[in-house]
């Protein structure tokens, strides 16, 4: 492209999502699937494509994978179309939250047959796979890549066409038995509904929507590197609409330094000796611990498209993620009372989400392997890719080493595509920056 006249961001996403709509209304495809990096608005094109739909006089379904991500589309979905009658397919004990009950036009039963008069039904794929009758005209899947292909399997008969719309490059859906039965199989069931789909169903159009309205100009490169490498993206704002300052001075130590880093560049490493360690490494959680804590004791600022004058970085703008419950257990004692608002969670329950500032627990960090599950790609791709401004990791030295010595191990099967990035790749490429961005302090 000519220097000069590149497409402004949110032109070029209003034509994908325009060539998107246009695939959707042609009834040319069964299917229709939308790729979407971190922060490229996945609930905002699902949103919309019901809004029109509905408009149009189809009833539809939605289908998401969590009874949260549900409550956020109804709410969203509720804002952008006060009108809209919205049901909310639901388990017979479920309580309608703030989200949900806050608006009248939705109405929440156990049964589908209780909301016939809705235009728009929203349920978690567990819930619509217990429906047995009815059919719609079309469903709309959230967070597709995220569901398993046998979820997909349960609830197909229910529309006739659908549009999935998911983030490749997040987790994969995850067993907690042994599944090694099906591999190589084209319907495997530990596959995401978006791979079994595409492989049954070669010719289904992919959009992929080209911005992150989510990550900052100096973190939407490295993601998209790192584990986009064939699907790039960019970010949605540049160098200079974002920027993050402390309105309280600090003790000047090594953690005001990853701090400080963190805020100018947007990255810090908060390296810790090499050492192998119990997986709730103390002196880990608690640097996790005291680098929250000390962004909100310096009260930061965020300026932003969204926040011109400025925005305080309150506690529900900070969060941890580490890749273990036990981890996130002890990082929730070190912060203690003191910072009750901030989340800490795992990269599962991260999902989705979005913050001002992260800090992150390496998953390799004092570790003597490198085993499947902490160099998945994906689980390092959702702990890096949730802010706003800036990201902190705190790791133990010695992981490129690590890397180095534990190339991988896993068995290679026949006829299961070969997933890019790798975990080692992906690793490797943000330990890179980390260190670069340290060395040019």
């Amino acid at each position: 492209m000519l220097a000069g006249l590149e497409v402004p961001p949110a032109v070029e996403a209003e034509r994908v999502i325009t060539a998107v709509l246009a695939d959707l209304r042609s009834g040319d495809h069964r299917g229709v699937v939308v790729d979407s990096p971190p922060g490229a608005g996945k609930s905002t094109l699902v949103v919309r494509a019901a809004v029109e739909l509905a408009a149009a006089g189809e009833p539809l379904i939605v289908i998401a994978q969590t009874n949260e991500q549900v409550d956020d589309l109804i709410d969203r979905l509720a804002r952008k179309a006060a009108e809209l009658r919205i049901g909310r397919l639901s388990a017979a004990d479920y309580r309608a939250t703030d989200r949900v009950s806050g608006h009248d036009t939705v109405r929440v039963a156990a049964k589908v047959a209780d909301l016939a008069d809705s235009a728009v039904i929203i349920g978690t794929a567990a819930k619509w796979a217990t429906v047995t009758d009815g059919s719609w005209p079309w469903a709309i899947v959230d967070e597709a890549y995220q569901m398993r292909s046998d979820a997909l399997l349960r609830v197909a008969g229910r529309f006739e066409r659908a549009l999935f719309v998911g983030d490749p490059g997040q987790l994969d859906p995850f067993s907690t038995v042994e599944t090694a039965r099906w591999t190589g199989l084209t319907w495997d069931p530990m596959q995401s509904a978006v791979a079994v789909l595409l492989r049954h169903n070669p010719d289904l159009p992919v959009h992929r929507l080209p911005v992150s309205w989510r990550l900052p100009a100096s973190a939407a490169p490295v993601i998209s590197q790192a584990f986009y490498p064939f699907t790039g993206f960019r970010a949605g704002t540049g160098g200079a609409d974002r920027a993050l300052a402390f309105t309280e001075p600090g003790p000047g130590d090594r953690v005001d330094a990853a701090v400080e880093l963190a805020a100018s560049s947007g990255w810090a490493l908060y390296e810790l000796p090499a050492r192998h360690t119990l997986r709730t490494d103390a002196e880990a959680t608690a640097a996790c611990a005291e680098l929250a804590l000390r962004v909100l004791r310096r009260e930061g600022v965020a300026v932003s498209e969204h926040a011109p004058a400025g925005a305080p970085v309150t506690a529900d703008r900070i969060a941890v993620g580490a890749a273990h419950r036990d981890q996130v257990a002890a990082i929730r004692a070190q912060l203690g009372e003191a910072a009750a608002g901030v989340t800490v969670d795992t990269a599962n329950r991260l999902q989705g989400r979005e913050y001002d500032v992260t800090i992150v627990l390496h998953p390799l960090s004092g570790r003597r392997d490198a085993t499947a599950f902490h160099l998945e790609s994906g689980r390092l791709c959702v702990l890096t890719s949730r802010h706003r401004h800036a990201c902190v990791v705190v790791a133990r030295a010695g992981i490129a080493e690590l890397l180095d010595a534990h190339p991988s191990s896993e068995p290679v099967y026949l006829d299961v595509p070969v997933k890019f990035p790798d975990g080692w790749q992906a690793n490797q490429a943000i330990l890179a920056h980390l260190h670069g961005s340290a060395q040019r302090r």
